[in-house]
């Protein structure tokens, strides 16, 4: 791998990043040490006994790190209750004090927890969403001025033993660095560069560092990069990982998994943080689940070595196709749905992937989230299909069918190559890690319709597919590629989080025309309720990756004792009201904090102002101020029709 584009060991054989140890208590944080878990509470942190039975749920559930809201003075403070009475249960969790405007909290936070976090694109450094342009004298003046409103912090804990994160988001970065770097991952990555410098000055080093974004393919992006900077400059901190906002139930899950999911699947990240609009216990489950599928990843088949990197991994940019039919070139990638199993024998049958017959007009209803074809295998329809979902036989199958409008053939790579009975119009050919370098792969290629469908039965599989995709590129090949992938005896839990991995990861780096899963999964005992999960999970993944939108996005913060409303309650309230606009992106906030900077790319927000009121963002301008809490989501819904985006649900 060249070090112009490098960010972890290997692109091919799986090993963790090695990177400093960092104490956080008598819980040590990086280098071989696990990947630890945390999350942080919900409760007013003056609300002693509450913040202490949720932290006591929290570490029964296997959290490692608590992390704890501390907004200003007198909640910086009441963290030494909080520890006492947590010791006096017979809770040792270290601590970490999360602090945003206020240095002074910060200074006192840093004498009683294990680790304060910092965002330095609003910790002394200045965030009023203005376009200022800075001189270089200026702009050099601005971290003259940081470095002796921060140095304090620093001084501390060095002396205390405190660790400390200094994590940037996507959304808060200071008017300073947007004004020399715009929105983009390399101003995240100098945004926290400049205040690890400040550190290194003072020679502090226990540093842990992350670049958070509600897009995870900006975070994706935007930790490459840093790691690819701290190698450049011989630096290894520790990395927290985590999507920020990513919101709540299955969507929630699907953008944390996408996101942390595949930075992991590199060997990035010593501590995650999976951030629901959910109870904080709820989120850690889902962070073991992610981890825990690593520790025996090491040891996988071989995959042959990426010698040059094709592309750059830290801007995203689709992988250039020709257009098959519906399938590549600027068309979203296609969904199949795979029915080799459990046949057609009725109408009802294709209600699982978003057809419903509506019997007294003889037509066909199609959802936002139905599959564009239906792989039979060697079955044949009971029913006639509707004339948008095309099918896929195996070929023997195919050959035997009368009337082929809309059918096409599949079959292996050496098959097609040998056979010349083939569809002039479309024909899917199984490709494996060893095809991708064979002679057939070149004779397929040129051959008429042809889509190639990835599959993998390596542990390390997306690894593998994405090396097959650098192959393709090599080579000069531009026939569209299905991602397709098998999951067995599995929950639907795990499997939401191990295709969202798996799958999403390459898509959000611009491979992928179309995706293709087929899954048994042990807690789903009929083949109609996997269906309906498949192809829910896939769209979600498609949705996450900004590959193929088909519903609202909400960027729901995950709540803290910041938060000034019920989030669980009102992202629910917001979701039933606008879950029907298509392609809207909704911010739902608890505080100023979280909005309107972490909701970066929102269309519409709702951010708590205070106790009981609510302000209404379009874009990051303030439209709305203080609304009363029961008025407000009718008001966000008449912002939303003034803006002409409004229908009316079916």
């Amino acid at each position: 791998m060249t070090d112009k584009f490098q960010y972890c060991n290997s692109l091919t054989e799986y090993s963790r990043f090695l990177t400093r140890v960092v104490n956080v208590g008598d819980v040590p944080l990086g280098g071989d040490n696990p990947v630890r878990i945390q999350s942080m509470t919900t409760t007013d942190t003056m609300d002693t006994v509450a913040t202490v039975e949720q932290t006591i749920r929290m570490v029964e559930a296997g959290c490692e790190y608590v992390r704890i809201t501390a907004p200003s003075l007198k909640e910086a403070e009441n963290l030494q209750n909080i520890k006492n009475e947590l010791k006096k249960r017979g809770y040792n969790v270290p601590l970490i004090a999360d602090i945003h405007y206020t240095p002074n909290a910060a200074e006192v936070a840093a004498r009683i927890v294990e680790k304060v976090r910092i965002n330095p694109g609003n910790y002394v450094d200045k965030k009023k969403f203005q376009q200022i342009e800075y001189t270089d004298a200026e702009y050099q003046a601005e971290l003259e001025r940081i470095y002796y409103r921060f140095s304090p912090l620093v001084k501390i804990c060095k002396e205390y033993g405190t660790a400390m994160r200094i994590g940037t988001n996507h959304g808060s970065l200071s008017d300073r660095i947007m004004s020399r770097y715009g929105d983009t991952p390399l101003g995240m990555v100098e945004s926290a560069l400049e205040f690890v410098r400040i550190c290194e000055d003072l020679n502090y080093y226990d540093i842990v560092l992350s670049m958070k974004a509600s897009n995870p393919q900006i975070m994706i992006q935007a930790y490459r990069l840093l790691v690819n900077k701290m190698i450049e400059t011989g630096r290894n901190y520790p990395l927290h990982l985590g999507v920020t906002e990513a919101g709540d139930g299955e969507d929630g899950r699907i953008k944390s998994a996408l996101g942390i999911g595949s930075l992991l699947e590199d060997g990035l990240g010593d501590t995650i943080r999976v951030s629901l609009t959910e109870e904080p216990e709820a989120e850690i489950p889902v962070a073991i689940s992610l981890v825990n599928r690593y520790k025996d990843r090491a040891g996988h088949p071989k995959i042959p070595p990426v010698v040059t990197v094709p592309k750059n991994p830290f801007e995203f940019e689709r992988r250039e196709t020709f257009q098959v039919e519906n399938i590549g070139g600027g068309n979203v990638p296609v969904v199949i749905a795979d029915y080799s199993k459990r046949g057609v024998s009725g109408f009802a049958d294709l209600s699982s992937i978003g057809y419903k017959y509506l019997p007294d007009l003889d037509k066909w209803e199609m959802s936002d989230t139905a599959a564009d074809f239906i792989y039979l295998g060697s079955n044949k329809p009971a029913v006639e299909l509707p004339q948008s979902l095309k099918a896929i036989y195996d070929y023997d199958t195919w050959l035997e069918l009368k009337e082929r409008k809309n059918a096409f053939p599949l079959a292996g790579l050496k098959d097609f190559v040998s056979n010349g009975n083939f569809s002039e119009v479309l024909n899917f050919v199984w490709v494996s890690i060893g095809d991708v370098f064979s002679d057939e792969i070149i004779h397929a290629s040129n051959k008429p319709g042809v889509v190639f469908v990835f599959t993998t039965a390596n542990k390390h599989g997306m690894a593998e597919q994405r090396r097959m995709f650098f192959e393709l590129q090599d080579k000069g090949i531009k026939n569209p590629v299905i991602i397709s992938r098998s999951y067995s005896g599995i929950t639907l839990d795990e499997f939401r989080l191990y295709s969202s991995t798996d799958i999403g990861s390459l898509l959000a780096d611009g491979f992928g025309d179309g995706v293709w899963i087929s899954a048994e999964l042990s807690d789903l005992k009929t083949s109609e309720g996997i269906t309906v999960a498949v192809n829910k999970t896939v769209f979600g993944i498609l949705q996450a990756a900004r590959a193929r939108i088909t519903k609202t996005e909400y960027i729901a913060c995950p709540s803290c004792g910041r938060t000034l409303f019920d989030l669980v309650e009102v992202t629910a309230k917001i979701r039933k009201r606008t879950e029907h606009l298509k392609g809207v992106k909704i911010g739902i906030m608890g505080c100023i904090v979280n909005g309107p900077g972490e909701m970066a790319d929102a269309d519409y927000g709702y951010v708590g102002s205070g106790v009981g009121k609510i302000t209404l963002y379009k874009g990051k301008e303030v439209v709305r101020k203080n609304i009363d809490s029961e008025k407000a989501v009718d008001e966000l819904i008449e912002l939303i029709k003034e803006d002409g985006r409004w229908v009316d649900p079916l």
